[in-house]
């Protein structure tokens, strides 16, 4: 390739002139090549000047084109003032580093013009061809009218997310409703970007009625990330927005993200006109998640009325259960009759009903363990306690099982049951005795021998070679009658003992009260064996929050507790209208009580009613003729003990504490401390005389308290 003459010339310009600039100002400063010098590099400084204030195009052009002749000038004022040729022959680099420069920049020449010319051996470039324009080759697949109106609107919308319409399908019965299959413009390549607004665009339609969707591979038709379908239903959303069906209001309002169900599916709503509710049975679709259920929300949804004693749910496993009823169902009676009480072979005997109008099942004893049960019953006064005692021991009664009853306090309700059972009493020392005595039956049972073989074995229910009958001792109040001043620590003691020993020897604790916790009362120890080895019975507490927290301090694992409200009330009307009009809310309460819940075997809450019998008429047709007693065998041991006679007698000399020596002056502190237990083995040391000291409710009778201490 040949270089142009106007670059050799001006190179050579170069490595001629730079001798010039790096000797004249040495050896001849008042020579005219300096002024010439000079007076061009100031011809380019103005040349800059003019360039950098011109608004034409090309500026940094020029300013490259006069850039030689102000750099030639620089150096020709640095050589004349610098000593000789300067340090390290400055003078001769700097002319030389110049020359270089232009040789390889050339500013001059090739920016003089706006384009470069070709070198003079490149050949003359020829004029394209005009570039023909051919039609596009429209192939005919035999789609239909709607489909080739589909891909018009498509590719004036620019083939969003660089697709094509494969067809497009017609909704039966609908106008605009349709579906598109979209595949990927170019072969092998996923479709990414394409977004619900890109496909409702070019149809004119709401992101909303736009979803978009996989395509599965089916025989004849690919599938995979590079097809895609659109399915376009304006109409169908307008329908579905104003009357909507079952399946797409629970997926619109209560299985999506911000609904009372998410991720939940509707599998199918079913009425029953005859007990006046409505199933609605749904389940998670994915079965690795657990439902997470916001009643109200789901109440919202279903446009029911949020009302806790009509709607109800129930959870099993993935699956779970909205049941809204007409009126509250468990403000209804279920009376109870000698047929539900009369357990079956392994115990078992119906003691209430659920919501749903399950049957709920307790137990007598415990078959699969060959062992009696406890039972726990807690609730605050007038919430059902004493109802469910009836029913319970009219079970044991039928069962040919021995029924004790004590109470802190006498009422009329226990004191009727005391017909039909073997013992009952109504106070603290009561409870004591019956306590120490049931506690001695387990070393009497014990050495109790069978007739079968002559040697003594564990309570096998059920089984007729037992020479004994199974005893429960309930007892109501417990909690108050385990903080009792004077018998309290004996009563709290026994029950623990009873708890532990008491099932191999056929015997059942059963306490009563408003409290399941230890500082009231129930040790850890006895809280566990009675969660273990009954089914509790938690009815009203006083408040949801309450009763929720005495549940799951009966369970191992707390499930979700239905909550008992202090009433069953409808809601009628609207309350923002009655506000507006001033009137007065309804008074429409049911009372709960009776209604309870009860932990299964599995540690699952049910919430029920349990049967209701009736104190005001006769009990008798409950229980059986004839009362179930203790055999003769054991009245015997426990006389001998001194354990058996009337329980109702004050307290015998040397019963629970040892008597004062008779040189003693103080007539009730020194019997109550000391150690050692009456003749029935159930007395206890000193703490039990503390606890029968006087209340201390102000300071002064605190001082007077430890003034009156003979051991301090």
């Amino acid at each position: 390739m040949t270089t142009p003459r106007s670059v050799a010339l001006e190179r050579l310009a170069y490595t001629l002139a730079a001798p010039v600039l790096a000797v004249a100002p040495n050896l001849y400063p008042d020579s005219p090549v300096n002024q010439v010098v000079q007076l061009a590099g100031a011809a380019g400084i103005g040349g800059w000047f003019l360039a950098a204030k011109s608004d034409e195009h090309g500026a940094g052009r020029k300013i490259l084109r006069w850039s030689p002749l102000v750099l030639a000038a620089a150096i020709d004022v640095t050589a004349k003032t610098t000593t000789g040729f300067g340090p390290y022959w400055m003078d001769g680099l700097l002319a030389a580093t110049w020359a270089v420069a232009g040789y390889l920049v050339m500013p001059f020449s090739r920016h003089t013009r706006r384009r470069h010319r070709p070198a003079l051996a490149a050949p003359a470039p020829q004029p394209a061809p005009a570039e023909v324009l051919e039609e596009p080759v429209v192939v005919d697949d035999g789609a239909d009218l709607l489909t080739r109106d589909a891909r018009m609107l498509w590719e004036q919308a620019g083939m969003p997310g660089r697709t094509h319409i494969v067809k497009a399908t017609r909704h039966p019965g609908q106008q605009h409703d349709m579906t598109i299959l979209l595949r990927a413009s170019e072969t092998g390549r996923p479709i990414t970007g394409l977004t619900e607004a890109a496909v409702a665009a070019p149809f004119a339609v709401h992101s909303s009625d736009v979803v978009l969707a996989e395509v599965a591979i089916q025989p004849g038709r690919q599938g995979g990330p590079g097809w895609m379908e659109a399915h376009i239903t304006p109409d169908a959303n307008q329908r579905r927005r104003a009357k909507p069906t079952d399946q797409e209001r629970w997926t619109d309002k209560v299985g999506g993200p911000k609904g009372g169900a998410p991720g939940s599916e509707l599998v199918h709503k079913t009425r029953d006109d005859v007990r006046g509710v409505t199933f609605y049975r749904a389940k998670m679709a994915d079965a690795t998640t657990s439902p997470r259920i916001d009643l109200a929300k789901v109440c919202r949804g279903l446009k029911l009325p949020e009302d806790d004693s009509c709607v109800f749910v129930l959870i099993d496993g993935i699956e779970f259960l909205i049941s809204a009823f007409d009126k509250p169902p468990l403000s209804a009676i279920f009376p109870a009759t000698r047929e539900l009480l009369t357990p079956d072979a392994k115990g078992m005997y119906v003691c209430g009903y659920t919501i749903t109008g399950q049957p709920v099942k307790n137990m007598l004893f415990q078959h699969d363990k060959n062992a009696a049960r406890h039972g726990l019953i807690l609730g605050v006064s007038r919430s059902g306690k004493t109802q469910f005692f009836a029913i319970d021991m009219a079970a044991m009664s039928l069962a040919g099982q021995v029924v004790w009853l004590s109470t802190v306090r006498k009422d009329e309700k226990t004191s009727t049951l005391g017909k039909y059972i073997d013992r009952q009493g109504s106070n603290a020392l009561w409870m004591a005795r019956s306590l120490r005595a049931a506690k001695a039956l387990c070393e009497i049972r014990a050495e109790m021998p069978w007739p079968h073989d002559g040697q003594p074995h564990d309570y096998k229910p059920g089984d007729p070679r037992c020479p004994y009958r199974q005893l429960n001792v309930f007892a109501d109040e417990f909690m108050t009658a385990a903080q009792d001043a004077q018998f309290g620590e004996f009563i709290q003691t026994d029950g623990d003992d009873l708890t532990v020993t008491g099932l191999k020897y056929g015997i059942g604790f059963n306490p009563a009260g408003q409290s399941p916790f230890a500082h009231n009362g129930f040790s850890t120890e006895m809280k566990d064996n009675l969660r273990q080895n009954s089914r509790p019975t938690i009815f009203n507490m006083g408040s949801p929050g309450a009763t929720r927290k005495a549940a799951e301090g009966t369970m191992e694992n707390a499930y979700d507790v239905p909550t008992i409200p202090a009433r069953y009330a409808q809601q009628e009307g609207s309350a923002i209208e009655r506000a507006m009009r001033g009137e007065a809310d309804p008074e429409n309460g049911v009372s709960t009580g009776g209604v309870a819940i009860m932990v299964m075997d599995n540690g699952r809450a049910v919430l029920m009613r349990s049967l209701y019998a009736d104190f005001d008429t006769n009990l008798a047709a409950l229980f059986p003729d004839d009362v179930n007693r203790l055999t003769d065998y054991e009245i015997s041991q426990l006389e001998k003990r001194g354990l058996w006679f009337d329980w109702n007698e004050p307290v015998r000399p040397g019963e629970f504490w040892p008597e004062p020596e008779e040189d003693d002056g103080d007539d009730g502190g020194s019997r109550r401390r000391g150690g050692g237990g009456g003749k029935g083995g159930g007395g206890r040391g000193s703490k039990g005389g503390s606890r029968r000291s006087t209340e201390v409710v102000s300071a002064r009778k605190a001082l007077e308290a430890i003034k009156s201490l003979t051991d301090a």
